[in-house]
C-alpha cells in the first residue's frame, strides 16, 4: 500500500540534497512525519495547503516502515499513517508535480 507525503518544493529540494527527510515544520512540533493515503491527500492538500504551488507528492511505501509507522487517529476520526522515524530518498518510490489547477491542487497517483 502506498502512502503520501505532501511537500513544498523547498522541502523537496532540501530531501534530495541531502538524502535525508527528517520532517516539515508541522512534523518536527509533532513528533512525527505527516502522511495520508490516497483517500485523504486531496483534503490534507486542500487543508494545510491551500493556494500554494510548486507542491510535490511523494509516494511511499507503508509496509517499508514496519514498527516506525503507526495509524492513529485524526481529522474526522479517520486513520492517518505517521511515520515516526526520518525517510531516506531512496525510499520514495516515486514523486510526482502537483499542479495547481484553477486553485485546486491536482494529484496524479498513476
Amino acid at each position: 500500500m502506498l502512502i503520501y507525503k505532501i511537500l513544498t518544493a523547498d522541502q523537496w529540494a532540501a530531501w534530495q540534497a541531502s538524502g535525508t527527510f527528517t520532517g516539515a515544520p508541522i512534523d518536527l512540533a509533532d513528533g512525527y512525519i505527516h502522511t495520508s493515503t490516497a483517500q485523504q491527500a486531496q483534503e490534507t492538500a486542500d487543508k494545510h495547503f491551500a493556494g500554494q504551488d510548486g507542491l510535490v507528492l511523494a509516494a511511499l511505501d507503508a509496509d517499508h516502515f514496519g514498527d516506525a509507522l503507526k495509524w492513529e487517529v485524526s481529522r474526522g476520526g479517520a486513520l492517518f499513517p505517521h511515520i515516526f522515524r526520518p525517510i531516506a530518498l531512496a525510499e520514495v518510490v516515486w514523486a510526482r508535480p502537483m499542479p495547481l489547477v484553477d486553485g485546486k491542487h491536482q494529484l496524479d497517483f498513476g
